[in-house]
């Protein structure tokens, strides 16, 4: 049997599985994310799954009930993962760790399409399950998404669609999923999970304040305060994980959404929530106002003299209402580098082109997603828009050249108005 063609689009952003962290019970990883394509034979991709997913996973220890916490390790296997045939859909199979797999499979209707999760784990995995008294493999089951999705629609879901099925919990976000894609290409119509539908969000006051009041449940969740001419105001965000903090950013975040008409929308510090995860290798910080959400994903890369970060990719997501949502993403940057254990600074306004109609402007950076020590900023490089010294010899040497014009046009009107006062003979 042919092996499916797997297209893992950029960022595949995650981070190296680290040892457990055993606290009361609890057994915590560090995140990985899905982000792929399967196509057939003839490059016609069947299934697009974008998502991260936490399983929480409650097994019998030796002394006590205890609970592993875990994401996707980065080291998978996708063996039995294909577009299926005539009679069976497209089908994603992971495998990870000793003896642990996670298969979805997907079937459809005349209308709707659905998936069917097959999740196996094996409590004999002392990584996953440290200090387990029982050493076997369990089965469990249960449907994603929830509910049927209408065809030629992709499944969104922002917030969390969590899964329950006997002692596991799959807690998934950040979902674009779709299968049975017509023509190979993911649509632009989107099929909301109940809780981006239903989300509730801190009301926020006339004078900006974040109030106490909640929208009602079937409300649809308010929007960042718009201020079409003013400059944001910088908000100060952290990420932790644990106690421990691993993305520290400053920043005032606009956001420019040109459809038929243009629209600012500034961020509000009082009630946009920071959030994230963080890694060795990569980082993503997610700022939330209201209805709208804003993914900074970072990288880590190698130069010739030392590791340095920088700005991989942003994600932009806009519920307008209960059945609109706009996505907009870019993968494709190279922002904010600077040395690895430094900060990034930059006093001036920065704007980063998105997509087609979305654009972010970025006042009064400063920026940490990588080796965070004591909570605070290390020392920072600055952006090429801040360094006045590069300014100094550009305009050093204008004056230098604009003199020599002068010189040389003053010579040349001086040598002709002095042949002007001979006649020929």
């Amino acid at each position: 049997m042919d092996l499916p063609r797997l297209s893992f689009r950029p960022p595949f952003y995650g981070c190296l599985l680290l040892l457990p962290l055993l606290l009361d019970g609890l057994v915590v990883f560090q995140t990985y994310a899905v982000d792929l394509e399967v196509k057939d034979d003839s490059n016609m991709s069947c299934l697009f799954a974008k998502w991260m997913v936490k399983f929480s996973i409650t097994y019998e220890g030796t002394d006590e009930s205890k609970t592993a916490t875990f994401m996707l390790p980065e080291d998978l296997s996708y063996i039995g993962t294909s577009c299926g045939n005539d009679t069976s859909g497209p089908i994603l199979s992971i495998e990870f760790g000793d003896g642990n797999s996670w298969t979805i499979r997907f079937t459809k209707t005349e209308d709707t399409y659905q998936g069917v999760i097959t999740f196996i784990y094996n409590t004999g995995d002392s990584t996953f399950f440290p200090d387990a008294k029982r050493k076997e493999r369990i089965t469990v089951v249960a449907n994603f998404p929830a509910n049927p999705v209408p065809l030629n629609t992709a499944f969104s879901c922002g917030t969390e669609d969590t899964v329950k099925s006997g002692d596991v919990t799959q807690t998934f976000q950040s979902v674009t999923l779709q299968a049975f894609l017509q023509d190979g290409r993911l649509s632009s119509e989107k099929t909301l999970c109940d809780h981006d539908m239903t989300t509730t969000v801190p009301a926020v006051s006339r004078s900006g304040n974040a109030g106490t009041a909640e929208l009602n449940a079937t409300e649809t969740p308010s929007s960042p305060t718009i201020q079409p001419e003013e400059k944001p105001a910088p908000g100060s965000y952290t990420v932790k994980t644990g106690p421990v903090t691993c993305i520290l950013a400053n920043m005032g975040l606009q956001l420019n959404v040109t459809q038929q008409v243009t629209t600012i929308i500034n961020f509000n510090p009082n009630s946009t929530v920071a959030s994230g995860n963080c890694g060795k290798t990569t980082a993503v910080l997610r700022l939330s106002d209201g209805n709208t959400k804003i993914d900074f994903l970072f990288a880590v890369k190698n130069s010739t003299s030392s590791e340095k970060f920088y700005l991989k990719g942003v994600d932009i997501s806009m519920m307008e209402s209960l059945n609109a949502t706009f996505l907009a993403s870019n993968h494709t940057l190279d922002n904010w580098e600077t040395t690895l254990g430094n900060s990034y600074l930059c006093r001036k306004e920065e704007s980063i082109f998105v997509s087609p109609g979305y654009k972010i402007n970025i006042f009064d950076l400063k920026i940490q997603p990588f080796e965070v020590e004591e909570g605070q900023f290390s020392a920072a490089g600055e952006c090429s828009l801040d360094d006045d010294t590069v300014l100094i010899p550009i305009i050093v040497g204008a004056a230098l050249a604009g003199l020599v014009v002068i010189i040389v046009t003053t010579y040349l009107i001086g040598r002709r108005k002095t042949y002007a006062g001979y006649q020929t003979l």
